[in-house]
């Protein structure tokens, strides 16, 4: 080995570190920057009432969002971090080059261009209007992407799910804002249908993860999967149920602990909507069952350094509604680490980081594939 190859190994080996190391605090720094931030805050909002009477209270929601400020800027400075790296493997032409990446780099650019600008001067409508539509063109391109790379109706209905879900968002904020630019006040046509229409093939995405990427069957003969499976099983079918009947039940019990259970639920949903996006239309039973399942899923993946784990995790938790700009890049490098999913798993691609891309007369191209 010529030592401008050992120095290009080397090279490929510290930037596959450095994206296994970014990528595991971007994925903490995301769920704490949802949970402190954009659900703690917005309950705080929720409970003004209660923190006007009590200073604790107030300074307590008070601190969780400056702290919950502080996890987006690092979110947001992990998120670049993370994209720069595998843009750069991707023009590299090293083993994380996919076939669409022709159109997928200078797309991905272009929305990282448009979103350090947009920090700097905030968009007006028409600028609103240009994010989505880059956002929805790179969306496709990673679909198209995904369906050439995995060839499991499992994933691909899970994956499919998802996007339709998100582009269900994405059409609404596109359509609904170009009516506001043009000055037209009636409301797009098929516009809420299709968001509420979206909200729903999300959560459906959420339950399907467990199918497609966390299942474990039930004869398996590790003991110890074939334990967990069946806790989880009995368990997140228990709590469903009493979840989806526990109104009707508490109706039956006591009529004004059922409406009181009511004002809670709606609370809590008035907190997710404005943190997530979700307005809880469905069943609360479903949504429950979308975070069991994405939850275990994420949990399980993880653990083990598969790249779809850190990509689920990051999807699910930008939420339904993209409001800012994060969110949206969230998505994206999640969708990414989904198309690549099928190249290693982290450990194996920091050490493939800076390896040229196979030729088919290679015998370890198809080991890798």
């Amino acid at each position: 080995m010529t030592a401008a190859s050992t120095a290009g190994h080397e090279s490929g080996t510290n930037s596959g570190l450095l994206f296994e190391y970014a990528l595991k605090f971007l994925l903490l720094s995301a769920f704490l920057e949802l949970v402190l931030y954009r659900l703690a805050s917005r309950l705080g909002m929720h409970m003004a009432k209660l923190a006007e009477k009590s200073e604790a209270v107030r300074l307590t929601f008070q601190t969780l969002s400056s702290l919950g400020f502080i996890l987006l800027n690092v979110t947001s400075i992990l998120l670049f971090l993370v994209l720069f790296i595998l843009l750069i493997q991707k023009v590299r032409q090293s083993v994380w080059t996919g076939q669409f990446d022709g159109f997928l780099v200078p797309a991905v650019s272009l929305l990282v261009v448009l979103t350090v600008v947009y920090l700097l001067f905030p968009p007006a409508m028409l600028g609103s209007v240009v994010y989505n539509v880059v956002s929805f063109v790179i969306l496709a391109i990673l679909m198209a992407e995904f369906l050439a790379t995995h060839h499991l109706w499992a994933q691909r209905i899970t994956v499919g799910c998802f996007l339709f879900g998100i582009m269900g968002w994405i059409y609404y904020q596109t359509v609904s804002t170009t009516y506001g630019l043009l000055g037209i006040v009636s409301a797009p046509p098929l516009v809420h249908e299709i968001s509420r229409g979206g909200e729903a093939l999300m959560v459906l995405a959420s339950i399907l993860v467990l199918w497609s990427y966390g299942s474990t069957s039930l004869f398996t003969r590790n003991k110890t999967q074939r334990r967990w499976a069946i806790t989880l099983l009995l368990s997140g079918g228990a709590t469903f149920f009493t979840l989806l009947y526990i109104d009707f039940f508490l109706s039956l019990y006591s009529p004004a602990l059922a409406e009181d259970a009511r004002k809670a639920g709606q609370g809590i949903g008035w907190v997710f909507q404005m943190g997530m996006g979700y307005t809880f239309y469905l069943p609360f039973a479903l949504y429950m069952a979308g975070f069991t399942c994405w939850a275990y899923t994420v949990i399980k993946l993880v653990l083990i350094g598969r790249l779809a784990g850190y990509g689920l995790g990051l999807m699910f938790m930008a939420g339904y509604a993209l409001q800012l700009s994060h969110l949206t890049l969230m998505v994206v490098v999640g969708l990414m680490l989904m198309t690549l999913d099928k190249r290693g798993t982290l450990g194996k691609l920091r050490n493939k980081a800076g390896t040229v891309a196979y030729t088919p007369v290679t015998p370890a191209f198809s080991q890798i594939r």
